[in-house]
């Protein structure tokens, strides 16, 4: 019953928000939604690029983040191995 008063909530909530426009920015014709930043003029001005500066080259960075979520994803596995293992032998009916 909770489940499916938060769905309704949620969808109307969404509704209200497309019905009254909000969040759209005055003047742009893009706004609650646009997750494409390629659309907003000018975007490669509105970030200061020049605040980060490394010494390490971006593909260290790619590699990096890649690595980080294969350990997590092997976490994972190892987590759910465990768990399932711990599961396998119990009586659920007790």
């Amino acid at each position: 019953m909770v489940t499916i008063l938060a769905v309704v909530a949620i969808v109307v909530s969404a509704l209200y928000i497309m019905a009254h426009h909000l969040g759209l920015v005055d003047g742009y014709g893009f706004g609650a939604g646009s997750y494409y930043y390629a659309d907003i003029p000018d975007f490669d001005e509105r970030l200061p690029y020049e605040a980060y500066h490394s010494t390490v080259p971006t593909w260290v960075h790619i590699l990096l983040f890649l690595a980080w979520g294969w350990l997590m994803w092997r976490l994972w596995v190892w987590v759910d191995g465990k768990i399932n293992k711990n599961d396998h032998g119990k009586d659920n009916n007790a």
